[in-house]
Formats: C-alpha cells, sequence, structure tokens
C-alpha cells in the first residue's frame, strides 16, 4: 500500500506554495501520465489501482487503494492513477516562431484548453504573466489532457519581456482591426488578456499591433470566452503563416 509520507505530500501539492516548494505536482489519469511518460518526462512515483501497476513496470510505483486515492485525489471520481513528477527546469523560449503570451489568466480551465490549443497549433512557447493561475494546478492539469507534455511554459514579468524581445507583439482587443484583414507574419506574440479586463494598460504599452475577431450580427453580445479567442487567432496566424 501506499506509505504515509506519499500521502501526505501528495496532499500538500494541491496547494502552490508547495508545489513550489518541493518543485513538484501530481497529475492524475493513465492518459495524462502516458503523455508525460512519452515525452521524455521521469516519475518521482506513480500509484495505481493494482490491476495497472503493470503498465507502469520499469518507473517507481506503489500499489493505492481506492479509499487511498480518493482522499489525496482532485478528483471527485478518482481514475485509478496518480504520477508525483517534477516541474522542468527554464524551458526554452523559441523566438523562431509564434509566442503566445497571457496576461492575468486567472481561470484554471481556460488555461488548461489554452495549453492544449498551444500542442494543437503547434505553439511551443507560452509566456503567462506572474499572476496568471498556476499551470501546475490540479485543474489547469485537468483540462490539458496531457498537453502539458508537449508545451513550454515560462512565467514571467511579462511587460519585461515584451520590452525585450525583437518580435513584433499584438493583441487581442475588442476595438482592434479585423485579424482577417490583416498581414500576419511569419513570427511574433500574440498577448491575450483578462478573463473581465482584458489586457493592461502596463502590457498595452509594449504592443505594436491590436488584432480583433470581427462580431458579425448588430447584437450587443458578451465578448468571447478567453480561450475560445485565443483558439479562433491561432487558426488564423497558422492559415495564414
Amino acid at each position: 500500500m501506499a506509505g504515509k509520507k506519499w500521502l501526505k505530500l501528495i496532499k500538500s501539492l494541491h496547494q502552490k506554495k508547495y508545489r513550489n516548494e518541493h518543485r513538484l505536482f501530481f497529475v492524475e489519469g493513465k492518459k495524462s501520465i502516458d503523455a508525460l511518460l512519452e515525452s521524455g518526462w521521469s516519475p518521482t512515483k506513480i500509484l495505481s489501482y493494482a490491476g495497472f501497476l503493470h503498465h507502469f513496470d520499469g518507473f517507481p510505483s506503489e500499489e493505492i487503494t481506492p479509499r487511498e486515492l480518493k482522499a489525496i485525489s482532485a478528483l471527485k471520481n478518482p481514475n485509478g492513477v496518480l504520477g508525483v513528477f517534477k516541474m522542468p527546469e527554464g524551458p526554452e523560449i523559441n523566438e523562431l516562431d509564434w509566442i503566445l503570451a497571457l496576461d492575468d489568466v486567472r481561470d484554471p480551465g481556460n488555461l488548461g484548453t489554452i495549453i492544449r490549443l498551444c500542442d494543437w497549433f503547434g505553439i511551443n512557447s507560452l509566456i503567462c504573466s506572474t499572476n496568471t493561475v498556476d499551470c501546475y494546478n490540479p485543474k489547469v492539469l485537468q483540462a490539458t489532457m496531457g498537453s502539458i507534455a508537449r508545451v513550454n511554459i515560462v512565467y514571467d514579468d511579462l511587460p519585461r519581456f515584451l520590452e525585450s524581445t525583437s518580435l513584433p507583439v499584438y493583441g487581442a482587443f475588442m476595438d482592434g482591426s479585423n485579424v482577417y484583414r490583416e498581414n500576419i507574419p511569419q513570427s511574433g506574440v500574440l498577448v491575450m488578456g483578462n478573463e473581465a479586463n482584458g489586457i493592461s494598460p502596463e502590457v498595452e504599452r509594449s504592443i505594436a499591433k491590436k488584432i480583433a475577431i470581427p462580431q458579425y450580427t448588430n447584437e450587443t453580445a458578451e465578448s468571447l470566452n478567453v480561450a475560445m479567442a485565443t483558439g479562433i487567432l491561432l487558426s488564423e496566424i497558422r492559415r495564414k503563416g
């Protein structure tokens, strides 16, 4: 059965401060763990129901009971496998392609979906402002469906990064110019803003071109969800690039 030390440690990893302190995070579900393993990430520990243990031969693994897993899981209905991994150190930023930058995105589901979109559209580097939700939050990881294994995510002072890059910086704004009429370069930075407030004035100062997804009705609709808008803009960037 799983040792008490591991159960206590994993329980603490629900909180960001302990994830940062130990430089560890946990992922649940065979599919998500397999994605990390296939990308070369080495687990510190895998805890699994007896029926799944053979799948992780060659990795440090222990059996866990349904009762033990339920006590430490972030899911209402745990699915039998939990893996503990080390956070990667200093992933490199690829400035030869498009980079996505997030300014204060707070919802875990939005960030998880955006990471999946980066994976789908081949965006290798994702820059997050320091007040964007933690990408190792269990709810974010669940929403990524394993895509976190294939996207380099960096938390940085966003205004400082944008001032230092030589790439053209585009930002999504309600009053920006129609993205479908823009000449899109081969590489650049696309900035997406906070769910309620959009891009902050401090970040806006570094944006060279404001772009928007046009609205095709006369109705006054709510703005698009940030993850939905990101998908539309990345699709157009890849179509033209």
